[in-house]
């Protein structure tokens, strides 16, 4: 428990937490910051945090979400922010209610409840934040506060713009939209580092306010928009050349021309600088969307790792699983396992482990059941399965991870040492026989169980499909031959502008046979060497484009009238 953490909260007055959610990079959230979500009754967030606060909160809490028709303009005359009930609490069913902020929160830490109150940014630098402090304490209701990442330090970090330096220049933070003529000739008169709060479409006029109060107009500026998210985009220019640079880049006019930018001013922000220090903007695969064609569970960690190349990933399911249409040989195998039928359990794939776990649930058995009994395990991903179920392999590929490489380790048998010569092998409907082949011909019985069945998908959305054919992706991950077949059934083939990466030759193969230019191929099947692969072709792409001095660009820009696109996080 954090230090910081306050007593249970009152019958009466409940209790709040004020709680910083960063600039939009969810991984700039504290670990206080996630103790209190857990634990609150009530989340009430602003629109543009509460896709980074929700997933912290526990199942069931009510949400209050900031009106995204009105997010951005106070209520008149009060000068604080509207907020709308969407956690089914509203007086009239179907239209949320709009409320007051400080009197929403006051309202849900009554009875006794925790309510966390999500901002942007850092709760001391939000001035509807500090009314609604003031109005808890005011009502006597306790509150604490948990700092976040400030947007205007933030974002800079992110854009590769230090700050300060070895000579310790001075800083100043200038809000433009509520920023007074005294203070525009303030850091007009001072020479150091000052960091604009504006919005895309007045940015010029905070250079010319800066320019007006004697800054020169050849002073080096970066603009950033999307700050430490996947839509981050930052321009380098001078004071008198921005606006000018923001047109030729297409970038104004637009309309969104009202999304908040963060505009370093200064010798910190020069390009050069930025050139060495931009280390978010320059993973190799930043800001591309890539399509994972693989059922949710195995896509988890396949887009972990790709978020962490700076990719977008987007999950599209291209098989279902389903249970045997007749489960009496599964229930046979299974009781096999407890009375001793079997000398080893062969598993090649998660869905596998689940389809067993599933079973062993059903009869009420546990991981116990496997004593005695040798286990193997295709690769990396089945074997962290079978652990987690409790269960640790004997025998994983010491190579590559496929019916292949578990033939290479697999001992022949010995009726010395080998008192059964059975094996169980539990796999889907759809699977090639080279490891029964392969045990066969080491001596083993095998009993080929269909444990599950893999089942063509539903089409995603209609919006997905689109960008599937029209371009709208920069790469998409084929893991097996299924999932391009599945896909193009599905959602139709992908554009050609798309960069197309398979796991293996014969994934490679059935790609080619649909018409498709394979782009990448991994040394090994892997889904995470070949995440690996699709990032270091990123990075030679990236590494070409700057060394011809040309604009580093995704490969969704190259299609004709592509625009660049707006992403999530």
């Amino acid at each position: 428990m954090s230090p910081t953490a306050l007593p249970a909260a009152g019958p009466e007055h409940g209790h709040v937490t004020f709680l910083g959610a960063g600039p939009g990079d969810p991984g700039l959230l504290t670990l206080r910051a996630v103790e209190a979500l857990a634990s609150a009754d009530v989340l009430v967030a602003e629109h543009e945090v509460l896709d980074v606060v929700r997933v912290h909160a526990r199942s069931g809490v009510a949400v209050v979400n900031t009106d995204p028709g009105s997010s951005a303009d106070p209520v008149p005359g009060t000068g604080t922010p509207q907020l709308t009930v969407v956690d089914g609490t509203s007086a009239t069913v179907g239209v949320p209610a709009v409320r007051d902020a400080a009197h929403l929160v006051m309202e849900a830490a009554r009875g006794g409840r925790r309510v966390v109150r999500a901002v942007s940014g850092d709760p001391g630098l939000d001035a509807y934040a500090a009314e609604e402090m003031l109005a808890c304490a005011a009502a006597g209701v306790p509150f604490e506060v948990v700092p976040g990442v400030a947007a205007a330090v933030g974002v800079p970090a992110y854009a590769g713009v230090p700050l300060r330096d070895a000579q310790g220049a001075d800083v100043r933070f200038v809000d433009a939209r509520t920023a007074s003529d005294r203070c525009w000739t303030e850091v007009g008169a001072s020479d150091g580092t000052v960091v604009v709060s504006t919005t895309l479409d007045s940015v010029g006029a905070a250079a010319g306010e800066l320019v007006a109060a004697g800054r020169k107009p050849d002073t080096p500026l970066t603009v950033t928009v999307g700050g430490t998210t996947t839509r981050q985009r930052t321009w380098t220019a001078t004071l008198g050349t921005i606006a000018q640079t923001l047109k030729q880049a297409k970038v104004l006019p637009s309309p969104e021309g009202g999304r908040p930018v963060i505009a370093v001013v200064g010798e910190r922000s020069a390009a050069a600088q930025r050139e060495q220090l931009s280390w978010f903007e320059s993973k190799p695969l930043f800001g591309w969307r890539v399509l994972v064609p693989r059922t949710k569970e195995q896509a988890a960690s396949l887009s972990d790792q790709l978020r962490s190349y700076g990719a977008v990933p987007h999950e599209v399911p291209t098989i279902a699983v389903e249970p045997p249409r007749t489960p009496q040989q599964m229930e046979r195998a299974v009781k096999g396992l407890v009375t001793g039928r079997y000398e080893w359990i062969a598993f090649t794939s998660v869905n596998a482990v689940k389809a067993v776990r599933e079973k062993f649930e059903e009869y009420g058995l546990d991981a116990r059941a496997f004593a005695g009994i040798k286990v193997a395990a295709v690769g990396e991903q089945t074997a962290k399965a079978l652990i987690a179920f409790g269960v640790k392999p004997d025998l994983v590929p010491s190579g590559e991870q496929s019916a292949a490489g578990l033939l290479e380790d697999w001992p022949p048998y010995d009726p010395v040492f080998d008192p059964i010569d059975r094996v169980f092998l539990p796999r889907a409907d759809i699977a090639t026989e080279t490891l029964v082949a392969g045990l066969i011909e080491l001596g083993w019985e095998v009993d080929d169980v269909t444990a599950y069945r893999t089942v063509r998908a539903s089409p995603p959305p209609a919006e997905t499909r689109e960008a599937i054919k029209g371009g709208g992706f920069d790469a998409v991950l084929f893991t097996s031959s299924s999932t391009v077949r599945n896909l193009v059934g599905i959602a139709g083939k992908p554009h050609n502008v798309t960069v197309i990466a398979c796991i293996g030759p014969a994934t490679a193969k059935t790609a080619e046979e649909h018409g498709l230019r394979v782009d990448v191929m991994a040394p090994e099947p892997s889904v995470h060497r070949l995440a690996e692969a699709l990032a270091d072709f990123g990075m030679k792409r990236r590494a070409a484009a700057l060394e011809a001095g040309d604009a580093v660009t995704r490969p969704s820009e190259r299609r004709p009238g592509a625009r660049r696109r707006r992403t999530t996080t």
